[in-house]
Parts: structure tokens; C-alpha cells; sequence
């Protein structure tokens, strides 16, 4: 039921009638969508979303609990034209768990969204820049969130650092005064903003673990930010210092060894983070924790490439992108 006196718009949505077998075989429709906001709610005209790994994941068929038909999309930036006293004109940003994945998303012209979902637009940041902070920037701060947020003098090791969220993690975890040291699979730079310099280790010529230790006169890492899962999972459990903490957000193999006499000697605790289980109020409760951070500019936005913005009736071709791995962060302008 909407409340009286609130505004219908029609919404140009990106639609996904049924899962595809792959992302080449996608089928986004532009439709026409009538969409009203409940009495908690902000509708939002869209200027920018973002294309995340998970949409794509979704619309293929790898998240059992994804609906169809419904329109994708987890990330978005844009202006408040209607919603409760106080809102309407506010130029806003915010990601969700359940987004574009058991309802409709942000891939449209419009989103209706729960009022204390939506987050201030910092004025130093683009539309397209505040679409492509969410769901990156989200993993990597609730995962610190649960393992405890690094401090100054601790180390923290990023497995997979020049990823999204592993970029994510390396701004936060350096903003918080923490030494970054960062893993990479071939040898390359950390390519990242970051508040301090990244030691980077290329595990291709490296013994990750000892290296670590090397580096950190003996100890370990305080903090392991494993954005990679099960190929590195060996490394990280062996780079841990005493009570660290591993963080894991991905798999590819499901099954690990695992030492549990060396976990319980060493009081290794190890959190497990899935976004998709935040709800789009619990995700802006994380995103107002980095708002001070964007707004000193010790975290900065992904730099969005021109050529990785698509019109909404080029979704096809931004999913293909996405899932052909692309290093840019990839946007839909409605």
C-alpha cells in the first residue's frame, strides 16, 4: 500500500526474464515499470549503478535463491524525488545484500529503496564513483567490522590485493594507521590508493608465509584478508601471528585441509562474510562507518573509465564485461 499524496513514476528497468546458461547467453529487456515507495521508503531517480561479479553470478544461475523475472543491479548513486519529510532532493548512494537479487535492483532509471538504506553523497565524489563504491567497499569494512577493525601497528596481509576489494580493504586497513602488505599472483604493483606504501609479495616466486614472516621480524599477520578463498588458504593459515584473524569472502574449491591443532595454538579465529546476507539498511549502517573516510579523502572511489559506462539498453554488454573479469569497475547510466 502507498502512502497518500506519494508519486508513481514509470521506470525504464533492465529485466532478466530467466536465468541464463552463461553471460554471453543474457537477455536484458529494457521494459516500462510502474513503481510507488511505501511509507518508509525514498524513491530515487538513478544516475548511476554499478555492474558487481554477483549480478552476473545471479542472472547465470548460482545463487538458488535469486527471482525471476526481476530487474539486477545491487549498487546505485542518485537523487531522493520522493519519501518521508526531509528527504526529498538528497543526492544519495548505497549497495544491498537482496537488491537485484530476491527483489528489483538498481539497474533502471528508478529504485525504490527503505529511507535508512540510503547514505549522503560525498560532493568530492561522481555519481558514477559513488555507484562503484558499494558492494567492494562493503565486504572489505564489514569483514573488519567482524574480525575487528585493524589498528595502528598492526599488520594486515590482503590476498588478491589489486581486486576490488582487495583495493577496498588496503584503503581502509591503511587509513586506520595499519601496515598493508598485499598478494599478488604474478608479479605486478599494487595499483590502488592507499595511505601508506603496500609491500607487495608475488606468490608465483615466493613463499608467501615465510616471506610474511620475514617481513614482520617473526610474527604474522594480525589480520589476513583472504579475498581469494581456498588457493591461498594454506598460505594464509601459516602467515597468521598469534589470536590473528582470517577473513574469507570466496571459493573455488569448497573443501580445505585444515590444520586444527595449529588453529587452536595459535587462537586463530576465522570470520566468514557474505554481503548477499546484509540487508539494504544493514549495508548502510556499514557505508556511514566509511562516510568520514571518503569525506578526508583517505578512502577514495574506484576511478571509473569512460569506456566502461554503458546505457542501460547496453546491459548485455557490461554483464559481458564483468564476467570476462574486467579490472574496471563497470557502470549503467540510465
Amino acid at each position: 500500500m502507498s502512502p497518500a499524496g506519494t508519486k508513481a513514476v514509470e521506470a525504464r528497468c533492465a529485466r532478466l526474464g530467466a536465468k541464463a546458461e552463461n553471460a554471453s547467453a543474457l537477455a536484458p529487456v529494457v521494459e516500462r515499470r510502474t513503481l510507488t515507495r511505501g511509507l518508509n521508503d525514498v524513491l530515487i531517480e538513478v544516475r548511476a549503478a554499478a555492474v558487481n561479479p554477483s549480478d552476473v553470478k545471479a542472472a547465470t544461475g548460482l545463487m538458488p535463491y535469486a527471482v525471476f523475472p526481476r530487474t539486477p543491479g545491487r549498487d546505485y548513486a542518485g537523487v531522493v524525488i520522493d519519501g518521508p519529510s526531509g528527504t526529498v532532493g538528497r543526492e544519495v548512494f548505497g549497495s544491498s545484500g537482496d537488491l537485484g537479487i530476491r527483489r528489483d535492483g538498481t539497474h533502471a532509471s528508478h529504485l525504490v529503496v527503505e529511507a535508512d538504506a540510503v547514505v549522503e553523497k560525498p560532493r568530492s565524489v561522481s555519481w558514477e564513483e559513488a555507484a562503484g563504491i558499494g558492494v567492494p567497499f562493503v565486504t572489505a569494512m564489514e569483514g573488519f567490522r567482524r574480525a575487528g577493525v585493524p589498528k595502528s601497528g598492526e599488520t594486515v596481509l590482503v590476498m588478491g590485493v589489486n581486486g576490488k576489494v582487495g583495493q577496498a580493504a588496503v584503503q581502509i586497513a591503511t587509513w586506520q594507521g595499519a601496515r598493508v602488505i598485499g598478494v599478488v599472483r604474478r608479479a605486478e604493483a599494487y595499483e590502488g590508493h592507499s595511505n601508506a606504501p603496500v609491500e607487495v609479495i608475488d606468490a608465483s616466486a615466493n613463499d608467501v608465509a615465510a616471506r610474511v614472516r620475514e617481513l614482520t621480524g617473526g610474527k604474522g599477520a594480525d589480520i589476513v584478508f583472504n579475498t581469494v578463498g581456498d588457493p591461498y588458504f594454506q598460505a594464509a593459515h601459516k602467515s597468521l601471528a598469534l589470536r590473528g584473524r582470517q577473513i574469507l569472502i570466496a571459493a573455488i574449491d569448497r573443501i580445505v585441509q585444515f590444520n586444527i591443532l595449529e588453529f587452536y595454538r595459535g587462537q586463530h579465529t576465522y570470520v566468514g562474510i557474505d554481503t548477499l546476507g546484509l540487508s539494504s539498511a544493514a549495508t548502510g549502517a556499514v557505508l556511514r562507518d566509511l562516510g568520514p573516510g571518503f569525506a578526508s579523502g583517505h578512502l577514495k572511489p574506484f576511478p571509473i573509465q569512460p569506456n566502461a559506462i554503458y546505457p542501460l539498453e547496453r546491459a548485455k554488454e557490461a554483464f559481458v564485461a564483468v564476467a570476462g573479469s574486467s579490472r574496471d569497475r563497470v557502470i549503467l547510466k540510465p
